[in-house]
């Protein structure tokens, strides 16, 4: 049995090794094509090559698949610095474990059940970093809403004391601390190298997923498209943060008391009848009984 679940996993390891670098790197591709540009035409053989030999690799390690983990990755903010080659490897190697381990109970003639809850959690294993991913989106999210109040308060001051809106952003990225406060200093070093200032607000909304900040870059776009002050549109703003996240905050207290109903039911009233109605039914039982 040894040998085998030793076979199987060298099988499996092979086949990891070559979905994740028989395949060419998709940038190192654009990049050759881009420079043997007008040169010479790529053959069908060297074109084969670069898409991979294997159709299963082309499923798990696509453009459109890559691009789609890369979007995941940044909205969680690169946790761990992990990359899209990193992710995909584990997405893997966790599957392959899980499904080792199911050929290894099928083989041995375990229960049909536990060779099917294996096999559940084979499946399990594969999505198990993309649910990991959005949860940490979740929470990145959820705190991005909890800081956007005070660093708004933080840029009206500074706007309101003479400075322009890029400087007085700068400044409280730099001087903050947390997921906002780097955001903002990603969103303007993107200012710096080229882009847009509508695209670098845009990008930074889209890589938070927060809904209120997305409000704020339309308002502030919107601002400067129109010439309105932007101190006036930051105190606005500010204020209008604040009552949301005091609402979110009463929304969550109320919530409270549903949640607690189904552990109460469950959990607590089975215990609390158990005590209080066991000894009372042994003595019942005892008394017909006849003991």
């Amino acid at each position: 049995m040894i040998y085998v679940a030793l076979a199987l996993f060298g099988v499996g390891l092979a086949t990891v090794l070559g979905l994740l670098f028989v395949g060419a790197d998709p940038v190192r591709t654009r990049a050759v094509a881009n420079l043997q540009r007008g040169v010479a035409q790529p053959t069908m053989a060297s074109s084969r090559r670069t898409q991979g030999n294997l159709g299963f690799a082309r499923l798990i390690n696509s453009p459109a698949r890559r691009n789609q983990l890369e979007q995941a990755l940044a909205k969680a903010g690169f946790p761990g610095g992990w990359t899209v080659d990193q992710l995909l490897s584990i997405k893997v190697l966790l599957a392959l474990f899980f499904l080792i381990m199911t050929a290894i109970a099928w083989i041995s003639g375990q229960h049909a059940v536990l060779v099917l809850m294996l096999l559940g959690l084979t499946i399990g294993g594969y999505f198990l970093p993309d649910l990991l991913l959005y949860n940490t989106y979740l929470n990145r999210r959820q705190q991005v809403d909890l800081e956007l109040a005070d660093t708004l308060d933080q840029m009206s001051i500074a706007v309101e004391a003479g400075l322009g809106f890029d400087s007085a952003m700068l400044r409280v990225a730099r001087n903050g601390r947390g997921v906002l406060a780097r955001e903002l200093v990603r969103t303007m070093q993107d200012i710096q190298v080229g882009q847009s200032r509508r695209n670098a607000y845009e990008d930074l909304a889209k890589r938070t997923g927060s809904t209120p900040l997305r409000r704020f870059v339309r308002t502030i776009i919107q601002a400067e498209a129109y010439g309105i002050p932007l101190a006036d549109v930051l105190r606005a703003q500010s204020d209008e943060m604040r009552v949301t996240r005091r609402q979110l905050a009463e929304k969550k207290a109320m919530e409270i008391p549903v949640k607690v109903v189904f552990p109460l039911i469950l959990c607590i009233l089975p215990v609390i009848i158990l005590v209080i109605m066991g000894p009372a039914a042994i003595t019942i039982i005892e008394g017909f009984s006849g003991r």
